[in-house]
């Protein structure tokens, strides 16, 4: 069976280096023998893939992206956290932030682009529980942050 890291190369991607936090708080924590994230950002070397809403100046599409490069910036916190991705047991929780105007009611499908890449690169254990909320704004004014347990 292929590890964590060799699935993602699979997809074209790589584990990239952890975002440094942009306040007073720690990218990852352990617990027993969980890891919580900080909310993960949509920053791909050095800058965010997009700003603005979802529904006004960023698309459903983009908002998918932006959700599967939180998610990667999440798994880079983790593994900074806990050595190599291969020691995850179970992706238990996953919670989505979507900036969005008051008439966007999509969160669930931008929500996906983490969850699906979860999926892909952990596959059962990768399927989790999961929150998907919209949101007025987000730190830089990015449309989407993803949290992992």
């Amino acid at each position: 069976m292929s590890t964590p890291e060799e699935r993602l190369a699979e997809l074209g991607l790589t584990v990239p280096e952890v975002v440094a936090p942009l306040a007073a708080y720690q990218p990852a924590v352990r617990s027993g023998s969980l890891v919580f994230t900080a909310g993960q950002l949509p920053a791909r070397d050095g800058a965010m893939l997009a700003t603005g809403k979802v529904g006004a100046e960023v698309s459903e599409e983009q908002g998918y992206e932006c959700a599967r490069q939180c998610a990667l910036n999440a798994l880079a916190a983790i593994k900074a956290e806990i050595g190599e991705l291969s020691a995850i047991k179970r992706v238990v929780k996953a919670v989505v932030f979507v900036a969005s105007t008051p008439d966007f009611t999509a969160q669930p499908k931008v929500a996906n682009g983490a969850s699906e890449l979860l999926g892909e690169v952990f596959g059962e254990a990768g399927k989790h529980a999961r929150s998907a909320v919209g949101v007025s704004a987000l730190p830089l004014d990015v449309p989407v942050e993803v949290e992992l347990v």
